[in-house]
């Protein structure tokens, strides 16, 4: 996705809440050309909290990617399919699973993992483990 329109962003609510304006610019942001335009017709303390906390993230990723000399790229996916198997793959062998059993002890530990990452309210790394722990459920 490389344009996000948030209509209406300063009727606060559920969608216009602080938390629901950072994921959703947060989504944009996975594009290296995405753009996230809010029509309001004032400025409402969600959405300053979500632009400085955007700005915020923005500046820490910039200072890591030159630190790393890492040029940032849009991830492009081919055959979902194919990409699911070798996913599933990647899992078993960074959690060491050989069996049903390691699976479910994983699966808890993402799951706390994850919830501590959403208070933290680092929502990319959460919804990451949360895609893995569907895909280790599956397994099951």
């Amino acid at each position: 996705m490389s344009l996000v329109a948030i209509l209406d962003a300063d009727k606060e609510g559920f969608l216009r809440s602080e938390r629901s304006l950072i994921q959703t610019v947060g989504r944009a942001a996975r594009n290296t050309d995405g753009k996230v335009i809010m029509y309001a017709d004032e400025l409402t303390n969600s959405m300053e909290k979500a632009i400085s906390e955007t700005n915020r993230r923005r500046r820490l990723q910039k200072e890591y990617n030159e630190a790393n000399g890492i040029t940032p790229q849009t991830i492009k996916k081919s055959v979902r399919d194919t990409i699911k198997a070798t996913i599933v793959e990647d899992i078993k062998a960074e959690h060491d699973i050989k069996d049903d059993e390691d699976i479910s002890e994983v699966i808890e530990k993402l799951t706390n993992e994850m919830i501590k990452y959403a208070q933290e309210l680092e929502f990319e790394k959460a919804a990451e483990l949360r895609d893995k722990i569907k895909e280790l459920e599956n397994i099951i």
